[in-house]
């Protein structure tokens, strides 16, 4: 990708002045961090070894759990990198690549959230087309779509950022690389192309949303409509931890992405920025294993079955 301005690296925001607050914000992001991977480690471990959750809902999440580690793995590690080694600098090349992945991420998550709520639209209101309308080859081909759908925005957007010249000088105000803050440096009105780009994006993304919400009212309604408790709260289960996810991430993303200039502060641009790429990685595995019955056991037993294997290994290699 050819660098469009002088600028060879970026310098990133520091979360404080002082050693010490550096370190205690590198121990709070690797404490972040270890708690997403082992969450989301433990639901992909769990979907891909218990034959009971090889159903179209769990597919889907261990797709979102994947989306989720590559999220945060794109932004966290170099902040917590910087801050040990008191350091801001990322080259060019690197703050496209972040861009390029968490754009990517980002984009894909939220095609699957709404591929999510399309899947609890069917199984609840349509149940007797569920084994139709989601069967394992409609699935994959839901998953390439959303992946896919994720590559080609994320590198339309990578391409048009960094085509754009920058000489407002090199300084981010984020923890990582993120397009508006990079639009803040460029010349003049040669960022209008992208903010076009942004605003489309917006507008499906809202497309999305929208759907996700009617989704949703046919879903309470059909709920409502079941007899027994013990269904209503089974239906219950699958969604409301669905729905939480969605509204938080929705409702932050656009608020980072299309907040007015007059209200942008650094400390405001830093809380938004973590609600939206930081804190959904780490509680998406808790919000959807807290409710659920099945994920809890399905990840009883991967743990039970790590301690008795590492407990056997030990065994052995004292003998």
């Amino acid at each position: 990708m050819s660098n469009g301005s002088s600028v060879n690296e970026f310098l990133l925001l520091a979360f404080a002045d002082t050693q010490e607050l550096q370190l205690l914000h590198f121990l709070l992001f690797l404490g972040i961090y270890l708690a997403a991977l082992l969450g989301n480690g433990l639901i992909i471990t769990a979907v891909a070894c218990d034959h009971h959750l090889h159903t179209p809902m769990y597919f889907f999440l261990l797709n979102l759990s994947l989306l989720d580690l590559g999220t945060i793995s794109t932004t966290v590690p170099k902040s917590m990198a910087n801050s040990l080694w008191d350091a801001r600098a990322i080259s060019y090349s690197g703050c496209a690549a972040q861009v390029f992945f968490f754009f990517f991420f980002i984009s894909a998550e939220f095609y699957l959230l709404t591929v999510m709520a399309y899947d609890r639209f069917i199984a609840i209101c349509k149940p007797l087309h569920y084994g139709t309308l989601m069967g394992s080859r409609a699935c994959v081909r839901m998953a390439a779509a959303v992946w896919a759908s994720g590559f080609l925005n994320a590198l339309l957007h990578t391409a048009n950022t960094f085509s754009i010249p920058l000489c407002q000088g090199n300084r981010v105000d984020q923890f990582f690389c993120e397009i508006p803050q990079i639009l803040k440096l460029s010349c003049s009105d040669s960022y209008q192309r992208e903010v076009g780009l942004i605003a489309f994006s917006a507008s499906v993304i809202f497309g999305c949303f929208i759907f996700i919400v009617l989704s949703y009212v046919q879903i309470f309604t059909a709920v409502l409509r079941i007899p027994s408790e013990q269904g209503r709260n089974k239906a219950f289960s699958t969604c409301i931890p669905h729905l939480a996810v969605v509204s938080l991430f929705v409702s932050t993303i656009i608020f980072a992405y299309l907040k007015p200039p007059s209200i942008s502060s650094p400390a405001m641009d830093l809380v938004v920025t973590v609600l939206y790429a930081v804190v959904p990685p780490t509680l998406n595995p808790l919000i959807y294993s807290m409710r659920n019955k099945e994920l809890k056991d399905a990840l009883r037993r991967v743990i039970s079955w790590t301690f008795s294997s590492s407990g056997n290994i030990a065994f052995f290699l004292h003998k």
